[in-house]
C-alpha cells in the first residue's frame, strides 16, 4: 500500500484553489481531467480520424472487389451513315453508296474470371480486416500519447502551484526577517539573503509556468482544440492508479502478442498476400466464363428501307427485331508463368516480407511489455521513497518556520529546508505521474484497448 497522508490531499486542494486567480471567469477556460482526455481524444484526435477514414476506404475497396461476378447491362441508341464507296467481302467496290442504319436496344455483358475474382475478393477482405486492426492500434497509441501528455500537463501545473506556494511563503519569511532586522535581532545580510530567495522562487515559478504552457500547447494539438482555449486540470490530487486488479504483473508474452492489434494486422496482411498469390497457382486451373446477349430493333435511319425478304416484312416496315448471344469458357495458359515465373516469385518475396514484418511486430510487443513492466516496478519504488521523503521534509520545514517566528533559526537553514521540501515534493509528483503513465503503457502493451 502507498502512503496516503492528509497533508498531500489538503495542500494540493489549497494550491488548486489559489492558482490562476480569476481564470474561472475566462470564457476560453476548458476544465479537463483524464476522462475528458480519453473521450475528446477518441472523438477529435486527427490521427484517429485519419485511420478511421482509411478503414472506410479499405471497406469500400473490399465491396468493389466483391463486385467481380456482377454482369454489366447496356442500353442505348446507335446510328450509322456511309456515303460514297463501299467494298464487298469478295473485294468488289460499289459506288454511289448511301447507307444508313439505326440500332436501338439493350444487352448484357458478363465475364467471370474465377481464378482472379475469387482470390482477389478474399484478399481484399483480409486487407480490410487488417486496416481495421491498424486503426485500432493507432487509436490506442494516439490515446496513450494524449494520456501521457495530460499527466505531463498536470505535473507542470502542480509544479507551478508548488513554486507559487513557496514563493508566497518566502515572501512572508522575508517580511518577518525585515521586522527582526529593524528590531536589531538580525543582520541585514540575512534580510538580503531572504529577499534573494524570493527572486529565486519567482524565477523557478516562471520556469514552471513556461513548462505548463508548453504542455498545454501539446495537449491542445492532440485534442484538436482551438489555440485560444486555456486548459486547466480539475483533478485536485495526483494519486497512483491501479488499472488492473491484483498485485502480480503481466508475464504471458504469448497472450499479449495474440491480443495486440498490431500483430493481428500483420497476420491478416500476410494472409492477404497468400490469397493473392493463389491467382498465379490455383487460379490458373479455373476458367474464365464470358457471356454476351442483346436484343434490339435494327433498320434504316428514320426512313423506310427495302427489306431483304419482301414476302416476310412489308415494304413499309422500317425496323426489324434482332437478337444475338455469345458464350465462351476459356482457360488462361500464361507462358511467362510456366517458363519464367516472375509473377509467382514476386508473390513469394511479398509473403516472406510479410512474415518478417509479423515477427518484427511480435518482437515490438515483447519489448513494450518488458519495458513497461520494469519501468512500473521502478516508478512504484520511487514513488514510495519520494512520498516518505516529502513528509519528512515537510516536518523539517514546519519546524524551521516555527523557529523563525521566535528568531532561533538562520535564514539559510530555512532556505535549505524549503529547497529540500520542494525537491522531495516535486520528486513525488513526477514519480506518481511516471507510475500512472507506465500503468497505461503496460495496459496497452498487454493488448487492451483504450
Amino acid at each position: 500500500m502507498f502512503l496516503k497522508s492528509n497533508f498531500f490531499r489538503t495542500s494540493l486542494v489549497l494550491m488548486l484553489l489559489t492558482c490562476f486567480q480569476g481564470i474561472a471567469q475566462d470564457e476560453n477556460v476548458v476544465p479537463v481531467n483524464l476522462e475528458y482526455i480519453l473521450t475528446a481524444g477518441g472523438a477529435n484526435n486527427l490521427t484517429i480520424q485519419e485511420y478511421r477514414q482509411r478503414q472506410e476506404l479499405a471497406n469500400a475497396d473490399q465491396r468493389r472487389a466483391r463486385e467481380w461476378w456482377l454482369p454489366e447491362l447496356y442500353a442505348g441508341f446507335q446510328g450509322h451513315q456511309l456515303g460514297g464507296a463501299a467494298m464487298n467481302a469478295d473485294g468488289r467496290f460499289f459506288l454511289d453508296v448511301n447507307r444508313r442504319t439505326f440500332w436501338s436496344g439493350m444487352g448484357l455483358n458478363a465475364s467471370w474470371d474465377f481464378g482472379s475474382g475469387i482470390f482477389a475478393a478474399q484478399s481484399a477482405q483480409a486487407q480490410s480486416q487488417a486496416v481495421k486492426h491498424q486503426a485500432q492500434a493507432e487509436r490506442n497509441q494516439a490515446l496513450l500519447e494524449a494520456v501521457e501528455a495530460y499527466y505531463d500537463f498536470m505535473t507542470a501545473q502542480l509544479n507551478y502551484q508548488a513554486y507559487e506556494q513557496l514563493y508566497h511563503q518566502a515572501d512572508t519569511i522575508a517580511r518577518q526577517v525585515e521586522v527582526q532586522v529593524e528590531a536589531g535581532m538580525r543582520y541585514e545580510s540575512e534580510l538580503l539573503l531572504a529577499r534573494s530567495n524570493i527572486n529565486h522562487m519567482r524565477v523557478q515559478m516562471l520556469s514552471a509556468r513556461r513548462d505548463f504552457a508548453n504542455h498545454s500547447a501539446r495537449l491542445k494539438r492532440l485534442l484538436n482544440m482551438e489555440p485560444e482555449a486555456r486548459l486547466i486540470s480539475v483533478d485536485t490530487v495526483l494519486v497512483p492508479l491501479e488499472l488492473e486488479e491484483g498485485e502480480e504483473l503481466f508475464t504471458d508474452f504469448a497472450e499479449a502478442r495474440q491480443r495486440r492489434p498490431e500483430v493481428k494486422e500483420a497476420q491478416l496482411r500476410l494472409q492477404a498476400v497468400q490469397l493473392e498469390r493463389k491467382t498465379t497457382t490455383t487460379g490458373l486451373l479455373l476458367p474464365t466464363l464470358s457471356f454476351n446477349t442483346w436484343g434490339a430493333a435494327f433498320g434504316g435511319l428514320f426512313s423506310p428501307v427495302q427489306p431483304m425478304f419482301s414476302d416476310q416484312y412489308p415494304e413499309t416496315q422500317t425496323f426489324y427485331p434482332t437478337g444475338a448471344w455469345d458464350a465462351s469458357l476459356m482457360w488462361r495458359i500464361p507462358l511467362g508463368r510456366i517458363f519464367s515465373g516472375g509473377e509467382l516469385q514476386q508473390f513469394n518475396v511479398g509473403v516472406a516480407l510479410q512474415e518478417t514484418r509479423l515477427r518484427q511486430a511480435e518482437n515490438r510487443v515483447n519489448e513494450e511489455v518488458l519495458r513497461a513492466r520494469e519501468n512500473m516496478v521502478l516508478s512504484r519504488e520511487q514513488m514510495e521513497v519520494a512520498e516518505e521523503g516529502s513528509i519528512l521534509a515537510r516536518e523539517a520545514l514546519q519546524q524551521s518556520i516555527l523557529r523563525q517566528e521566535v528568531g532561533t533559526v538562520r535564514p539559510f537553514e530555512i532556505l535549505q529546508a524549503q529547497e529540500a521540501y520542494l525537491q522531495n515534493r516535486l520528486d513525488y509528483i513526477r514519480s506518481v505521474s511516471d507510475y500512472n503513465k507506465n500503468q497505461y503503457r503496460l495496459y496497452v502493451a498487454e493488448g487492451n484497448d483504450l
